[in-house]
C-alpha cells in the first residue's frame, strides 16, 4: 500500500514547461513525489512523460518551471547536477557493459583502487555481494559477464548501481519491457525492496498492468498537459485507460 503522503515531498515538479521549435513539449506540469512511493508516468507517445522526466534526469533544462528537492528549490542544468542531488536514472537499455561482470558494471567509471593504485577487484565483488544481499538475496552469477544474465539479472544489476551509490529519486524507463513473467515478478520484488528503503521511484511506463502492480499513484499526460494524478487503488484499469484516450480524470478520483 502507498504510505500516506503527509510532509514534504521527496520530489516537486512544479509548473514545468519545456518547448522544442515552437511546439510545447511539456506544458506547465506540476507531479510530486514521496519517499517510499512509486509514482507511474503514462501517456502516449509524445504526450510529454519522457520529456518532463529528463528535466529531473538533467537531459534537457525546462524552460519554465521549478525542480523542489524536500522542499527546496535546486538548479539541475545536466546530469552530473542530478546525480548530485541523488537522482539516478534506469534506461531501458540499462547501459551495461555485456562484457564485464556485475561489480565491474557496478564499478564501471567509479573503480575502486587499492592503497597502490590497482584496481582492487576482490573489495569491488564484496561490495557488489553485499547490495546484492540487500536487494535480490538469490543473485549469484558474480563471475560471468552481464550478457550472460536474464533480463530480471541485468536490471537488478542496473538498480544495485543507482543504489550502492546513494540514490534517493530513481527514474526506471520501462522497467518490465521484454521480461516474462517470472522476470517481471523479480523486479517487482525489487522495486517493492526500494520502497522499504525509503526511495522514491518515478516509472515511466506504457503498460497499465504494470502501472496497476507496481505503482502507488499515476500521473496521466496528454498532448504534453497533465491530465491529472490518481490513487491506483481508487481506479481501474479502464479508468486509466480513459485518461490516457479521451484525456479525463474519471469522476471518482478527481
Amino acid at each position: 500500500m502507498a504510505l500516506a503522503n503527509t510532509g514534504t515531498p521527496l520530489v516537486e515538479l512544479r509548473d514545468i514547461s519545456i518547448s522544442f521549435g515552437g511546439i510545447k513539449a511539456v506544458d506547465h506540469v506540476t507531479v510530486d513525489l514521496y519517499p517510499g512511493e512509486v509514482v507511474g508516468l503514462l501517456g502516449h507517445n509524445g504526450a510529454g512523460k519522457s520529456t518532463l522526466i529528463k528535466c529531473l534526469s538533467g537531459a534537457y533544462k525546462a524552460d519554465a518551471g521549478e525542480i523542489l528537492i524536500n522542499g527546496h528549490k535546486v538548479e539541475i542544468n545536466n546530469p552530473r547536477d542530478a546525480r548530485t542531488q541523488n537522482i539516478e536514472t534506469i534506461y531501458q537499455t540499462l547501459a551495461l557493459a555485456d562484457n564485464l561482470n556485475a561489480a565491474a558494471n557496478l564499478f564501471l567509471g567509479r573503480e575502486l583502487v587499492s592503497s597502490r593504485g590497482f584496481l582492487d577487484e576482490s573489495a569491488m565483488e564484496a561490495e557488489t555481494r553485499k547490495i546484492m544481499a540487500r536487494l535480490n538475496p538469490n543473485f549469484r552469477k558474480f563471475d560471468v559477464p552481464v550478457s550472460a544474465l536474464s533480463g530480471g539479472q541485468r536490471q537488478s544489476v542496473a538498480i544495485a548501481r543507482a543504489v550502492y551509490f546513494n540514490a534517493k529519486i530513481l527514474i526506471m524507463d520501462e522497467p518490465t519491457a521484454a521480461l516474462g513473467p517470472h522476470e517481471t515478478q523479480m523486479v517487482a520484488e525489487l522495486i517493492q525492496e526500494l520502497k522499504r528503503q525509503g526511495l522514491g521511484i518515478f516509472l515511466i511506463e506504457h503498460d497499465i498492468h504494470s502501472v496497476m502492480k507496481l505503482c502507488d499513484r499515476a500521473s496521466v499526460m496528454k498532448n504534453g498537459q497533465l491530465v491529472g494524478t490518481v490513487n491506483v487503488a481508487d481506479v481501474t484499469d479502464d479508468d486509466i485507460l480513459g485518461m490516457i484516450i479521451l484525456g479525463k480524470t474519471p469522476a471518482k478520483a478527481a
